[in-house]
């Protein structure tokens, strides 16, 4: 399990942007730069679903509800993963959920399937 600790959420109105943070830490044998990285989200109604992934290399991965309005990108200085969300809207609302696999695809598909996860952050867009 990489221990993944995320920032950034809050409440603002549809349009409106925020940035997403998650603090990854080190674990034996593996580094930053080698994790298969993403983001999540969840409500109460709904499973949980892959938003957006970034893998080894760095090629991203998104769900077509989020393509174009969000930007999944890695920090490699401080061991970051950030979401740049824009365009906000009240559909966006759910728990924000950063997690991690380490093997295995890393494409959107596959982002349900990252068994490390952070405790998640909420985001909530008003109309």
């Amino acid at each position: 399990q990489v221990p993944l600790v995320e920032s950034g959420g809050g409440s603002v109105q549809a349009g409106g942007s925020l940035n997403l943070s998650c603090q990854v830490s080190d674990i034996p044998g593996y580094t930053f730069s080698e994790l298969c990285l993403g983001w999540l989200r969840q409500t109460p109604e709904k499973e949980p679903e892959g938003v957006a992934t970034i893998d080894r290399d760095g090629l991203t991965h998104y769900a077509d509800s989020v393509q174009g309005r969000f930007t999944i990108s890695k920090d490699h200085s401080q061991n970051l993963l950030n979401l740049q969300i824009t365009s906000l809207k009240p559909e966006d609302t759910a728990v924000y959920i950063c997690a991690a696999r380490l093997s295995g695809l890393c494409t959107i598909n596959y982002a349900t399937r990252f068994r490390s996860r952070g405790q998640g952050t909420q985001v909530t867009v008003s109309s």
